[in-house]
């Protein structure tokens, strides 16, 4: 499947801006929390020294952001996890699909949706003509949760700038918000996933469409139906 046209560069120093105030609210998070900082390398302090200049980079690739992200010590899930699940697929995707994180079978294998829910997401994205070599598949938080328990709302801040840069690395069309902690968090909101799914939202001029996760509908088959109907909107929009 080949991408088609689009303006990459619309708005792109209202991103840097929301991108910086991230940046600015993750480090008074940290500091607050007794943080001390880090050592910065040269290369990174050249980066730093061109922000706000004309050379400015404004994109970068998903192993730059993978080697940025190393091996991640920023929140307390990095004590517990086996493997960072970063994210797979191709990084030029049309559609983005983003999950909640990372059960067991994906902490000990290192990516994402390998379990019985990566396995019913398989299928869902063969059902809308779509592989997983033609999706991007990433969650909101990089390490699984001691337990399977829910991310917590900082473990989510300080993970979630490294998604929002593989967003704008990627730059898809479409991006489909699987669960509640998902769509929520993409959407800056608090409404529940049953009145968000079902329609088109915005994301930084991204058109996102949640929908039930995949081990939600393990435990509650009746809501197929309902994910399916999501599907089939996304598929139209899509064009297949």
């Amino acid at each position: 499947m080949t991408s088609s046209p689009r303006n990459k560069e619309e708005d792109v120093s209202q991103v840097f801006k929301e991108t910086v105030e991230e940046i600015n609210n993750t480090f008074q998070f940290l500091a607050e929390t007794g943080w001390k900082g880090f050592d910065c390398s040269e290369e990174s302090l050249k980066k730093i020294e061109k922000w706000g200049g004309e050379d400015i980079k404004l994109s970068e690739t998903l192993e730059e952001i993978r080697v940025d992200l190393g091996d991640c010590q920023r929140c307390r899930l990095s004590k517990q996890r086996r493997h960072i699940v970063f994210g797979s697929g191709n990084p030029h995707a049309r559609l983005v699909f983003v999950g909640e994180g990372p059960g067991y079978d994906e902490d000990q294998k290192g990516e994402p949706f390998v379990g019985a829910a990566g396995q019913l997401l398989t299928k869902i994205i063969e059902a809308i003509k779509f592989t997983r070599k033609h999706v991007y598949i990433c969650n909101i938080i990089k390490c699984r949760p001691p337990g399977n328990r829910n991310p917590m709302s900082d473990e989510i801040r300080t993970c979630f700038p490294f998604l929002k840069r593989q967003i704008l690395a990627i730059k898809p069309e479409f991006i489909c918000a699987l669960g509640t902690f998902a769509a929520q968090t993409l959407l800056e909101t608090k409404i529940p996933i049953s009145k968000l799914r079902g329609q088109f939202h915005n994301y930084m001029g991204i058109k996102v469409i949640p929908t039930y996760h995949p081990a939600y509908l393990l435990r509650n088959t009746d809501k197929k139906r309902d994910c399916w109907e999501d599907m089939k909107k996304l598929m139209a929009a899509l064009g297949g």
